[in-house]
């Protein structure tokens, strides 16, 4: 049974549980926000976050993330050539963080989430359970979202030796760095209350 089934209002803000009553618009009896059964144009608002952090994504891969200089010369670097150019100057641990980062999290989240959104919209045939897990993972997995840029700026600060050795950050950087905040705030955005009623609905059409 949800919570709604059961005449409870849950706050988004402090998170008390609240019994529903005909008062409108109600609000929370803790801190005082207004109540809503569910997020207000969650899917709309969810769906226009993650195309525009797919759209921003592209050139986050295209233009250069950072440049690295070795001896005097180098060369602005896209991630995945900046990937490369660390395994060369032997930071293997580094390249792999980054690759992980920049790669693999951005790109199962943006995939991620279009399959939730998608699913509950098209009442595709995934378990509630499945659904759930898949969005704790992509909530969690957000926290670390950032560890590239961090790495980046701790690069750029640490690594400065003149001709020695430097590493700059670029464009690239602000574009991933968009679609960093983007993806978090589309998970955020996602009600996954709407998964149990998806849920629901499936079982009455049964």
């Amino acid at each position: 049974m949800r919570a709604i089934d059961a005449g409870i209002l849950v706050c988004g803000e402090c998170h008390q549980l609240n019994r529903m009553t005909d008062e409108e618009p109600q609000h929370c009896r803790r801190c005082g926000s207004h109540l809503h059964p569910r997020r207000p144009n969650s899917i709309a608002r969810t769906w226009a976050l993650l195309v525009t952090a797919a759209i921003l994504y592209i050139p986050a891969n295209l233009l250069p993330i950072m440049t690295v200089n070795f001896l005097g010369s180098g060369t602005p670097a896209t991630i995945m050539e900046g990937v490369v150019e660390l395994i060369n100057a032997d930071m293997v641990p580094i390249a792999l963080v980054v690759f992980v980062a920049s790669i693999l999290v951005p790109t199962f989240k943006l995939v991620g989430i279009a399959l939730l959104l998608y699913s509950v919209q098209r009442h595709q045939p995934l378990s509630a359970r499945q659904r759930i897990v898949m969005y704790r993972f992509i909530e969690w997995i957000g926290r670390w979202s950032m560890l590239d840029i961090f790495v980046i700026a701790i690069l750029v600060t640490l690594v400065n030796f003149g001709n020695l050795a430097s590493i700059e950050a670029n464009l690239g950087a602000a574009a991933f760095a968009s679609v960093v905040v983007l993806t978090m705030l589309a998970a955020v955005t996602f009600d996954p209350r709407l998964i149990w009623d998806n849920t629901d609905a499936e079982n009455n059409d049964e």
